[in-house]
């Protein structure tokens, strides 16, 4: 009972602060603003990580590295935490630490996938209910860029816009990839 508490709060913490650190990349990604609520939230909870690291690693091409290494990060500390605590870590060599740090790479794209579907949903959402809400800008400032090539392809029908349901479609075929390559990197860590 214990051992599970403790996974909880681990995959609660790291997760929190992993989605927020992508949410801020994602931001930054897509130009959208941070004078609001949901920026302000997301630089209040990541800047104390955020700052030192840049001095360290500079953006690249506009993007905000520092950020995603940092999410990258503490995925890669949940996992070697709580696999090292399950027994499935039973020493530190280059074959398993190899694929922790792969299986970091697919939980940061996992959530990255969770972070551009929970924009095109609350986008979509707000667009129906209030369109000026504070937050409306910032999604649909995120969501724009991902729902744009389906856009070109997809057309309104009967005045609706049917491109953020086949986004959510493709997302969730890559969230299944990501899946299947996390079963197949788990051999890896018995080295």
């Amino acid at each position: 009972m214990l051992a599970q508490i403790v996974f909880f709060l681990v995959d609660t913490v790291c997760g929190f602060l992993s989605f927020a650190l992508l949410t801020r990349f994602v931001m930054q990604w897509a130009r959208a603003p941070f004078r609001n609520p949901l920026g302000q939230f997301v630089v209040a909870v990541t800047d104390w990580m955020v700052r030192p690291v840049r001095r360290l690693i500079p953006g690249l091409f506009g993007l905000d590295i520092a950020s995603l290494l940092l999410a990258w990060g503490w995925q890669a500390i949940y996992l070697a935490l709580t696999l090292g605590l399950s027994g499935v870590f039973v020493a530190v060599s280059p074959a398993p630490t190899f694929a922790v740090a792969l299986l970091a790479v697919l939980e940061t794209l996992k959530i990255l996938v969770y972070v551009g579907m929970g924009a095109v949903l609350i986008s979509a959402i707000i667009s129906w209910v209030n369109p000026h809400a504070p937050l409306a800008d910032v999604v649909d400032t995120i969501s724009r860029p991902l729902l744009r090539p389906f856009r070109r392809f997809i057309p309104p029908v009967g005045g609706m816009d049917l491109s953020p349901l086949a986004l959510l479609v493709v997302l969730q075929i890559a969230l299944f990839v990501i899946t299947g390559l996390r079963v197949e990197l788990m051999p890896l860590l018995r080295g």
